[in-house]
């Protein structure tokens, strides 16, 4: 949402959280908010869990009370003084109002100048505007099975990036380790006993388009689909599965994965996907997320940052290997693995 053609200019007002800025009430009307959060590093995706809500909803919280428009510090875990793009969601029961992110040290120098007392007032203009839907497309190739060729499993990663960096970590690595996937079991002709799909989704970042057309279209063999896997989490090192699915799916991925305990990519836990692949779960569809180490990866996500110097060819290989046994040992396994229960497939 873009500002007036004139701009707004209004004092700042800061908060961590939804709870500390309903707090402030009335102080809220007219202002512009600063959603100030540290986004913490880790090895999981747990730290963006965290802090993501103050960019997808603060607009929309900050509305409620009267604000004229919302800065969120950038979501990221590095200060490179580099905003950060990503999505929001307005509600449709308050006024939309602008909103943007800012660097880390940008987000920084505000909480100095507010914490010493000091009125702050910024000036904001923007010209974002939300253009007509253009026609995308998925891309599909698939390696078929040699028994149940009906029956398939999704390989997932998404095409589409945000218009900063070249989208390297999010998701052109995803996209490397899929097709590299194909074309190494194809090299070797393994074909597992079901099909597998590779599916390269458009819209992931705005919208979720291309999942939500792949679950539409195929609407009439989701219950032949076996399972769908995706990666997008950058190219750092593969550090196993995560899986929503019926009794026995952890027990089962483990026995798979078992040959990456030598590159300590074995662990598996239950809870898991990826967001192209989600519009499948309604129809039970077992989610497998292949995990890897994110420690590094907010430093570059959603920013300028996001070039191709940032993947390690030796740990893109080790993603391939990783994944390329997962797929087949997915796709081969005598029984495949129990549909999502019927209580979580709606999140």
């Amino acid at each position: 949402m873009g500002t007036p053609p004139e701009g707004i200019e209004a004092e700042v007002i800061e908060a961590a959280s939804f709870e500390e800025l309903a707090a402030k009430g009335e102080a809220v009307r007219g202002k512009i908010v600063l959603w100030n959060r540290r986004m913490l590093p880790d090895s999981t995706m747990d730290g963006y869990g965290a802090v993501s809500p103050l960019r997808t909803k603060g607009p929309s919280e900050a509305a409620k009370l009267g604000a004229l428009a919302s800065l969120v510090r950038s979501l990221g875990t590095a200060d490179f003084r580099l905003p950060h793009t990503g999505a929001l969601r307005y509600t449709d029961d308050v006024p939309h109002i602008p909103a943007a992110a800012v660097a880390a040290e940008d987000a920084e120098r505000l909480h100095r100048l507010l914490a010493r007392g000091e009125p702050v007032r910024v000036r904001l203009r923007m010209t974002p505007r939300m253009l007509e839907d253009a026609r995308s497309a998925n891309v599909i190739a698939e390696l078929r099975g040699r028994e149940k060729p009906e029956e398939v499993v999704v390989l997932g990663a998404h095409l589409d990036s945000w218009d900063v960096g070249c989208g390297a970590v999010d998701d052109g690595a995803g996209v490397a380790i899929v097709m590299e996937t194909m074309r190494l079991l194809r090299a070797l002709d393994l074909r597992p006993r079901r099909t597998l799909r590779a599916v390269l989704f458009t819209n992931e970042e705005n919208g979720l388009a291309g999942g939500r057309a792949y679950a539409r279209d195929h609407a009439g063999e989701l219950s032949r689909h076996a399972a769908a896997i995706e990666v997008d989490s950058g190219a750092g090192r593969p550090l196993g599965a995560r899986v929503t699915a019926g009794p026995g799916a952890v027990d089962a991925l483990k026995e798979i994965l078992r040959p990456l305990a030598s590159l300590d990519a074995a662990a598996v836990e239950a809870g898991g996907g990826g967001a192209d692949i989600s519009a499948m779960k309604a129809a039970g569809v077992p989610q497998i997320g292949l995990r890897q180490d994110t420690y590094r990866y907010f430093d570059w996500h959603h920013t300028e940052a996001d070039t191709l110097d940032k993947v390690d060819p030796a740990l893109l290989a080790r993603n391939v290997a990783a994944f390329a046994i997962l797929a087949y040992g997915v796709a081969d396994a005598e029984t495949p693995l129990a549909p999502v229960p019927e209580a979580e497939r709606k999140d």
